[in-house]
């Protein structure tokens, strides 16, 4: 999740066939638990969201428009297809302050190898207000930047995706990146990407699996990426990493006037620690805890950091 896409490496895109992943762990270390959220919270004050490790982002700061606010209040749980899902809500006049963008993370650095999944519901158009805007809507984990070209920087972007394009690239466009390291002035990263470069509007699955030194990105149980330690920058994670979800503005050079607000949900987000899954089981783990009515578990337990 960066500032500006400037990518020093880009992956050929794969073959969209899905690796036939068997269930197992990851790098050979013991399986450690699950975390899973099905979102069913009242707002973003609910107690229940800081005691399952949640933190909603407030005040200022990257990425994103400098001068713009981060909004607690744009995250709500509204009910979508009969069940309540999280809702990042993004607006802008046009302006830096007028300007609110919106992220909440699991800050817990306890995220490294294993399966990751959701399924998100990514927005072409505002919901309300003129089109074109450059919003990212994302979903990653990350660690500390320490200092410029840190040794041990670690970030997966399972999805970074510009409906109405940014970094350059025209949208839509969906991508996924492994970082190695980046300076952020003057700009310069090591990392691979890959992208789609097609719509994803609308509900999809969005997983990955970390292990045995590749990343594995999956749409919907299709492989777009698989990025390894080969070339020149090895960009399989070196340090646990916290979870998120924002979503934000790259610029406001395409405003069009008046206030557009931009709509990103998830409906639940399962990982598994340690454990290589197919997006398939994943989902499957997923539908199980709900149809148990299992709305969040969490037994990481000891495998924090």
């Amino acid at each position: 999740m960066r500032r500006f896409r400037l990518t020093t490496l880009a992956v050929t895109a794969l073959s969209v066939a899905a690796l036939g992943l068997a269930p197992g762990t990851a790098s050979g270390a013991a399986a450690c638990g699950a975390l899973f959220d099905d979102f069913h919270y009242a707002s973003h004050t609910d107690g229940l969201l800081a005691r399952h490790g949640w933190q909603v982002r407030s005040g200022g700061g990257g990425p994103g428009v400098a001068g713009a606010r981060w909004a607690p209040e744009g995250i709500t749980f509204p009910t979508s297809d009969g069940d309540k899902v999280l809702q990042l809500a993004s607006a802008t006049d046009g302006t830096p302050a007028g300007t609110t963008q919106t992220e909440i993370m699991q800050p817990g650095r306890r995220f490294f190898e294993g399966t990751y999944a959701a399924r998100i519901r990514f927005s072409d158009a505002p919901s309300s207000g003129p089109d074109g805007d450059r919003i990212n809507q994302t979903f990653f984990t990350i660690s500390p930047l320490r200092y410029d070209n840190d040794p041990i920087y670690s970030e997966l972007d399972f999805s970074e995706y510009l409906p109405n394009g940014g970094w350059g690239e025209a949208g839509p466009v969906n991508f996924q990146t492994s970082w190695h390291t980046y300076t952020p002035d003057p700009w310069y990263a090591e990392n691979k990407s890959d992208s789609q470069r097609r719509s994803v509007d609308g509900w999809h699955s969005v997983a990955a699996t970390v292990s045995d030194g590749h990343v594995r990105y999956y749409i919907d149980g299709a492989l777009v990426a698989d990025h390894d330690r080969g070339g020149p920058f090895d960009v399989y994670p070196r340090q646990d990493m916290s979870l998120n979800v924002n979503q934000w503005f790259i610029d406001l050079t395409q405003h069009a006037g008046g206030t557009s607000t931009y709509l990103e949900q998830v409906d639940w987000v399962y990982y598994a620690k340690n454990e290589v899954l197919t997006p398939a089981v994943a989902a499957e783990r997923a539908a199980s805890y709900r149809a148990s009515g299992v709305r969040f578990t969490d037994d990481l337990g000891g495998c924090w950091m």
